[in-house]
């Protein structure tokens, strides 16, 4: 047990709670590090959160859906991941499901996902 907990913390850095919070149903873009023999370059993938999975710092994961000229594209990044150097949540979208695999059956128009309306007063519309 002790070796768990040494792992856990090990891959529980300040990189990893740095990230925003982003749920299914959200559109985000992970910036992440492609080594390409001796040179590095970042790449950005923009798609729907389709599910979160895991339940320490180390075995988190999420998978990210987009359609690409027509095919769609889902990739799994780990949360611990050294190659992700940035996440960023486009759109906070409305779904009542925590794994929306559905969204692989539709196409087009019928793909869209809501997206959550914020209601609400800020400081400077009370005054």
């Amino acid at each position: 047990m002790d070796f768990i907990k040494l792992v856990d913390e090990t891959f529980k850095n300040e990189k990893v709670a740095s990230y925003p919070q982003f749920k299914a149903g959200d559109t985000i873009t992970v910036t992440y590090k492609i080594k390409e023999g001796d040179k590095v370059r970042d790449q950005k993938f923009k798609g729907v959160v389709i599910q979160i999975k895991g339940a320490t710092a180390a075995t988190k994961t999420f998978t990210i859906r987009k359609v690409s000229s027509g095919i769609g594209v889902e990739r799994i990044f780990p949360f611990a991941s050294p190659a992700i150097d940035n996440i960023e949540v486009n759109k906070v979208g409305k779904v009542r499901r925590a794994r929306i695999f559905y969204l692989r059956n539709l196409a087009g128009k019928k793909a869209r996902i809501r997206e959550k309306k914020f209601t609400g007063t800020t400081e400077n519309e009370e005054n």
